[in-house]
Parts: structure tokens; C-alpha cells; sequence
């Protein structure tokens, strides 16, 4: 039994006006289980493999399940091996009846399943003397030419347990997510590519049959060059609609892609100085943003000091915010979120936030909510109810509560008399009302908004400028218009020219 690592080689090149582009390694994934096929388990090891391969450079050809059959087993094996360099397998290598890797691999290369005197120790070691024959020897028997890899911990430095067997450019691994990961991490080096993967992202706010001709003529001209393309629609981004990725383990190559697609593509369906995720930056943006609007610089600068205030006046547990998904609420949370990570930047509990759930809410909505928990890190409490009810209930759940911050503007009906802090009417649960959006504008929240290119609901984007339920929401007629092929349409909320009718589509 050798000990060292059989793998074929396969380095290619390509050749192209006097520069040489290496073409990336390649590897199958091959996930075995019948309760994989069953849905009784969740197969997560092919992504946890996918992602680790992608970092060394390794190109991921094909993922197949199959269920634990020796025949088919051996086929893919077999299929797997000759077409890309490495092949790795999960699952079916434990001591039943259904675990079946070992014989199904040893078929694929002509082989016969031997005993490994070094396996045959360690299960002696760990169950004892046991007959040859037995459930627990059957992790010994292994195909013959079999190479041993012990993975290593790192906060221990010991050896794992048990090894990851390789037979030529097969390497099988168990199906156990965590045994799985902890192996492929430490024996990475073993997938080692030509190099790691050059990427660019290009955003553009136009549907991919819009580019798909710019994208094919780009594939067609440095496909050669190893350069893939990617296309990926987002249905739910406020920001663009398709991410191109251009990708290779050349630089060169993909530099040379990057801009052709820039040149090709109208530029003012390019999305430039995209913020991925705003609140990785820890709510600076808001402090360091200039916006187009001097007034609204004012605005932001005023509301800032509103929440302070806030929180001066009352502890952190003792403020609650109010939030059900729509624009001004939107950017209340970000302006409060972003003052709470200049206040605490090691961190606090989860914001406490409340959502009087309308009655039948739009599916776009929940989701969106549904997001906004997890990104600002809330802890919603929702109740079914109108506002005042609502309020009670909160009361009685959570009495710490003596505030609520609330993204009312001036032009929101009945809220042309209050003040930043308004208490309660008396006949209402007892709570100060902190208001530091009063005299924001509609354009005003958008422009905020879209500066810092916040996440929204998807339904401002559709023709919607106000949102309740669907009972008495609909889309704002003033955003309707007719396009080339006589289709009834509906442009952004954020394009709403007079913001008289913001509340156009309420019915």
C-alpha cells in the first residue's frame, strides 16, 4: 500500500497573443444515500465542499446524488474519475448494511475490498477485539489501492480518528456534516488548483434579456481564456436586477472580460458604488453621507439628535421602535440603528421593535420584514390588532417600555400637531411618542433611502407609494404609464413627482 497521493495531472494551458492562461483544476462531487433521495436528510456537505473548492481554485464540474447501490456507485465513480481531476464522495462509509462506498469504488477501478492492517487497528482500538466479519471491522475493509489521509485538528494538533481514504483520484469521505467539514478543512492542500479564482461583479438594472446578447458575445470571446459567465436575476433587489460575474484563475483574462462587458453594456444600466449589505458598515454611512439635498443633511442631522436624546432620556430597554415594513419606518431604523453602533459600538441586545399587523398583509411585505429582523438584528413582537389595542397588549407584555419611536411625518393623517416628544392622549396606554422624522419629506425619504442604497420593500417598486393590506392598497394610478408594447406598467415610488399623492392608491 503506497502512501503517498495519487492524482492525475491535467495542467493546461492557453495560449493567446503571446500570453499563456492556465486552466483551472476540475472536480466532481458525488453525494450517496437513499435518505438523501428521500428527503429524509438535508444533503449540506455538496455546498460546504462547493465553496471550499472554489477557494482554492478548483472548478466544480458536477454534483450528482445517487442512492446506495454498488452498481451505481461504481458507474459514477467511474464516469467522475476519468473527467475531472478530482472526484469527492459523502456518505456510505459507515458499518451497516446500506454503507456501501467502499465496495461500489472498489468495483469502478476493478478492484477487490481488502483489509487495511492500519484501519484494521484503529477499530480494534476503538471496539475492541471484534471477528472480521463483524459490523464494526467493516470500516477496515477498504479497496486495496487504498492511500491513507489523517486530517489534523487545529486547535488540538492531533490527528483525526479516523482517515479520509483516496483510491486514485477518488477521495471518499464520511456523510456526516461535521466530521465531513472538520476533514476537508484539513486536508485542503490536497485540492490545491493552479490558482485562486480572479472575480468581478458588474450590476445592472435591466432584465438578462436585455444583455443577454452583450453577456454571449463575451462568453463567445474568452471562453478559451477560461473565463466563465455568470448571470444571476434578482427579483427582490431595489438597486439592479441582474449580478454578471466574470470569473477566472487568470487575471489577465478576466480583467480583459470585465471590460468588454463595460464597454458593451449602455452605461446607464450599470450600477455603480453598490453597497452589498449598508449595515456592515456599522451605520457610518449615515454620519458621513452628503446628501444631494442640504435640507435633508439638516434633516438627518436633526433626527440623529432626536434619537439621542431618546436615549438619554431613556435606557435602551426602555425604547422600543415601531416598524411594519413600509419607507419611513425603513429609514427610522437604519437613522436609530446607526446612532446605536456609534453609542454601543461593542455591540447591544436585539432592538426591540413592534409590528401592528395589518389584517392581510402582502406576501412581499412579510418577506421583507422577515429580512429587516435578521439584517438589523430585531426582536419583533407582533401583534394582530389596531394601534391602540396593540399598545395595551405591549404594555402587558413588555411594562419595561416607556417609549416608541416612530417614523410619522407631518403630512401622515392626524400627525400635524405633534411634537419630536409627544406622550399619549390620556385615554391611550401611557407612552412618549419620539417622532424625529416629523418634517421629512416624501422625496426626502427616498432620496435617504436610495443614497445609501437601503433595502426596501420590493412593492415601491412596483407601482406602490403607500402600504397597508391588500384590502385597501393598491398601486398609485400616477405612476402608470403604457410601454412600447401597449402593456400597462407602473414606474418606482421614488419617481412620484408630486408628493400630493403619496396616498394616491389607499383606498
Amino acid at each position: 500500500m503506497s502512501l503517498r497521493l495519487c492524482v492525475r495531472s491535467t495542467f493546461k494551458t492557453f495560449h493567446k497573443q503571446n500570453s499563456t492562461f492556465i486552466m483551472p483544476k476540475s472536480a466532481g462531487i458525488i453525494v450517496i444515500g437513499d435518505e438523501i433521495l428521500k428527503g429524509q436528510t438535508k444533503d449540506t456537505n455538496s455546498n460546504f465542499l462547493c465553496q471550499l473548492l472554489h477557494s482554492l481554485g478548483v472548478s466544480l464540474k458536477r454534483i450528482t446524488v445517487i442512492g446506495d447501490d454498488i452498481q451505481e456507485i461504481s458507474n459514477e465513480v467511474r464516469i467522475f474519475s476519468n473527467a475531472y481531476d478530482y472526484v469527492l464522495t459523502s456518505g456510505g462509509i459507515g458499518p451497516t448494511h446500506d454503507d456501501k462506498t467502499f465496495d461500489g469504488v472498489a468495483n469502478a477501478f476493478n478492484e477487490s475490498v481488502v483489509a487495511n492492517q492500519t484501519l484494521v487497528d484503529l477499530c480494534t482500538r476503538y471496539f475492541g477485539n471484534k471477528p472480521m466479519n463483524s459490523p464494526e471491522m467493516k470500516m477496515a475493509h477498504i479497496p486495496e489501492s487504498d492511500v491513507l489521509h489523517f486530517g489534523h485538528d487545529a486547535s488540538t494538533g492531533r490527528s483525526f480518528r479516523f482517515p479520509v481514504i483516496a483510491v486514485k483520484n477518488v477521495f471518499l469521505f464520511p456523510g456526516i456534516p461535521s466530521l465531513l467539514e472538520k476533514s476537508a478543512v484539513s486536508l485542503k492542500h490536497l485540492f490545491k488548483g493552479e490558482g485562486q479564482f480572479y472575480t468581478n461583479k458588474i450590476l445592472v438594472d435591466e432584465l438578462e434579456t436585455g444583455i443577454a446578447k452583450y453577456l454571449s458575445a463575451c462568453q463567445e470571446k474568452y471562453h478559451s481564456a477560461g473565463v466563465a459567465i455568470g448571470s444571476y436575476p434578482d427579483l427582490f433587489n431595489n438597486y439592479y436586477k441582474v449580478k454578471v460575474v466574470v470569473e477566472s484563475i487568470n487575471s489577465q483574462a478576466t480583467e480583459e472580460a470585465t471590460k468588454y462587458l463595460m464597454d458593451s453594456i449602455p452605461q446607464h444600466l450599470v450600477v455603480k458604488d453598490y453597497v452589498e449589505n449598508p449595515t456592515e458598515l456599522q451605520g457610518k454611512d449615515v454620519f458621513k453621507k452628503t446628501f444631494t439635498s442640504q435640507s435633508l443633511s439638516k434633516k438627518v442631522d436633526e433626527a440623529v439628535q432626536i434619537i439621542e436624546e431618546a436615549l438619554r432620556r431613556y435606557s435602551f430597554n426602555e425604547l422600543c421602535i415601531g416598524f411594519n415594513g413600509g419607507k419611513d419606518c425603513t429609514a427610522l431604523l437604519h437613522l436609530f440603528y446607526a446612532v446605536l453602533c456609534r453609542k454601543y459600538p461593542e455591540g447591544k441586545e436585539p432592538i426591540l421593535s413592534l409590528y401592528v399587523k395589518d389584517p392581510n398583509p402582502f406576501d412581499e411585505v412579510r418577506r421583507f420584514m422577515e429580512e429587516s429582523c435578521k439584517r438589523y438584528k430585531l426582536k419583533l413582537v407582533t401583534i394582530d390588532d389596531k394601534i391602540k389595542p396593540a399598545l395595551e397588549k405591549l404594555k402587558l407584555e413588555h411594562p419595561e417600555v416607556k417609549a416608541t419611536l416612530m417614523g410619522t411625518r407631518y403630512t401622515d393623517p392626524y400627525s400635524r400637531n405633534l411634537a419630536a416628544f409627544s406622550p399619549t392622549d390620556d385615554d391611550w396606554p401611557s407612552y412618549m411618542r419620539v417622532n424625529p422624522m416629523l418634517d421629512w419629506s416624501y422625496h426626502d425619504v427616498w432620496e435617504f433611502l436610495r443614497s445609501l442604497h437601503l433595502p426596501y420593500c420590493v412593492l415601491y417598486d412596483r407601482g406602490y407609494t403607500s402600504l397597508g393590506s391588500r384590502e385597501n392598497t393598491k398601486r398609485n394610478e400616477k405612476l402608470m404609464y403604457i410601454d412600447e408594447d401597449s402593456r400597462i406598467k407602473y414606474r418606482q415610488a421614488y419617481t412620484l413627482q408630486d408628493e400630493d399623492f403619496e396616498r394616491n392608491g389607499r383606498l
